[in-house]
């Protein structure tokens, strides 16, 4: 009797696991410098007199290029080749470093971080779309895995490095650092990633790109300035308005098209849709999060940006240790059990952050951000990867694309709606009341422009107002983010897939997926 075996790796390029080096070093990049920013804003804020507003332009520059160019930026590596186009953004990556690291002001740390936008959209819907091509069913999962956990050690490692450099160097050095990070992940795709391409694939649309960044980035200009101009302002009224437009008639042109750029037949299939909306939601309360915190705890605790950095740690704990026990919970329990799991788990701890208050101490704080981390790994991984698994090989690029680009802009807009609400909250609730009108201006930027107007003026009754007012506007950040957690977990279980659709999904593989195979369970 002869015994016939099947192999899943048959076919496959043997060198793929070092190829999947490759990528994780290039995601390790972006990991840093996600949370990097964040550490740093407080600092910068205070010697560059950065306001709120500007502030939430330094994060969302970099989001709102990114997510604008993620499709393009798939296609491109799918008919060029996706190890060019890695290559590529690397560079423009590093180039974009090196003039964060060398500005002189705000406007110019702002045109930097676009710079660095457009690197960072060209490695990561690639990093994504070169997978499936390298590895089965049977392996994609774990490689999937492997490229979280590289965005989730970055994480981690980045408000760490980061708080080191700002005890020891200028704040520059928070870019300077992507440098050699960037260089390394050059050398290695050049090295070890062997080059795969579809040349079918869709053309870039050059129109549909603009109407994208253009409508997404009068968007979050609205939401950022209307709380300083007010909601019902003309030019607030008409920059979402026009977004509105540029929006719908982008979706009216890629229907229109043959071929088109944002491939709405995805999100006609119920296991990619869903399980990128939960992604979506999850990047709007996470990304919302990492922007409030930092000044929470710098400028209301009264740590330095290390303490900081070290202080993150819970969250980015938790985090590390859900990817890795993710997919085997999946793997019995579904999809749907698991990603609503985590949801509950972000809405449950986002809600208990909201009742922090100006004594309640890192104690409480490290508790819920404990649960943020947990519910953030147990959530993204298992949807990313339910959206991935749903893709067929030829348009791999253009769907691990749209789905980063969901994830950029519910990223983009948690940053600019929940930094909003804040600046709006502490604005209303900061008592300024004696001091002069520039003093009281200034003061009504930020926390972090309180205390350096308190410490001038010497009160301690407006630096005590103004960390009131900061924990009153986190909490209602807070409170807002375990909201839209609940709807993404309730979502999540009414529409995604059980167990037994798992499972089939994984061993049919992307190129067999159809709408049907993820039927209700």
């Amino acid at each position: 009797m002869v015994t016939v075996t099947h192999r899943d790796d048959v076919g496959l390029d043997p060198r793929r696991w070092w190829a999947l080096g490759a990528l994780v070093t290039s995601m390790l990049v972006l990991g840093f410098d996600m949370t990097i920013l964040n550490v740093a804003l407080p600092t910068m804020a205070e010697q560059l007199h950065a306001g709120t507003g500007e502030q939430q332009w330094m994060a969302d520059a970099y989001v709102v290029v990114f997510a604008a160019l993620m499709l393009p930026a798939g296609l491109l590596g799918d008919r060029f080749g996706r190890r060019l186009m890695l290559i590529t953004g690397l560079g423009i990556f590093l180039a974009g470093s090196l003039v964060g690291a060398l500005a002189g002001g705000v406007n110019a740390v702002v045109a930097a971080r676009a710079v660095m936008g457009v690197g960072g959209a060209l490695v990561t819907p690639l990093s994504l779309s070169v997978l499936p091509s390298l590895f089965g069913p049977a392996e994609r999962t774990k490689a999937v895995g492997v490229i979280a956990a590289a965005s989730a050690l970055g994480m981690p490692l980045g408000p760490i490095l980061g708080g080191w450099l700002l005890n020891h160097f200028w704040w520059g050095s928070v870019f300077l650092v992507n440098v050699p990070m960037a260089a390394i992940g050059i050398a290695a795709c050049v090295f070890l990633l062997p080059e795969t391409r579809d040349p079918a694939s869709p053309k870039v649309d050059a129109v549909s790109s603009a109407l994208t960044a253009a409508g997404l980035g009068a968007l979050i200009y609205a939401i950022i300035d209307a709380p300083e101009r007010g909601w019902g302002d003309p030019l607030v009224l008409g920059m979402i308005g026009g977004a509105v437009a540029l929006i719908a008639a982008l979706a009216v042109r890629e229907r229109r098209m043959a071929r088109p750029m944002l491939d709405m037949a995805l999100l006609a299939h119920r296991g990619f849709l869903f399980n990128a909306l939960a992604a979506t939601l999850v990047m709007f309360v996470l990304s919302g999060l990492l922007f409030v915190l930092p000044p929470y705890l710098q400028a209301v605790l009264g740590h330095d940006a290390l303490g900081t950095g070290l202080r993150l740690m819970p969250m980015m704990g938790g985090l590390v240790v859900a990817a890795r026990a993710a997919q085997p919970l999946v793997a019995r329990f579904g999809a749907r059990g698991v990603v609503g799991a985590g949801l509950v788990a972000l809405a449950f701890a986002a809600l208990l952050g909201s009742r922090t208050t100006v004594g309640s101490g890192y104690g409480f704080t490290a508790v819920w951000l404990s649960v943020v981390g947990f519910g953030f790994g147990f959530a993204v991984v298992p949807a990313m990867d339910g959206a991935l698994a749903t893709l067929p090989a030829d348009r791999a690029g253009s769907g691990s694309g749209l789905l980063m680009t969901l994830r950029q802009v519910g990223g983009a807009i948690g940053i600019a709606l929940l930094g909003s609400l804040l600046s709006s909250a502490y604005r209303d609730r900061l008592d300024v009341t004696g001091l002069p009108a520039r003093a009281a201006d200034s003061a009504g930027d930020s926390v972090v422009a309180a205390h350096v107007v308190a410490d001038q003026a010497g009160s301690a009754h407006l630096a005590a107002s103004a960390n009131s007012a900061y924990v009153h506007g986190m909490g209602l950040t807070l409170l807002i983010s375990g909201g839209a957690a609940l709807v993404a977990a309730l979502l999540a279980g009414a529409f995604l897939p059980g167990a037994a659709a798992t499972r089939r999904t994984e061993s049919a593989g992307p190129d067999l997926v159809t709408p049907k195979a993820d039927a209700r369970q």
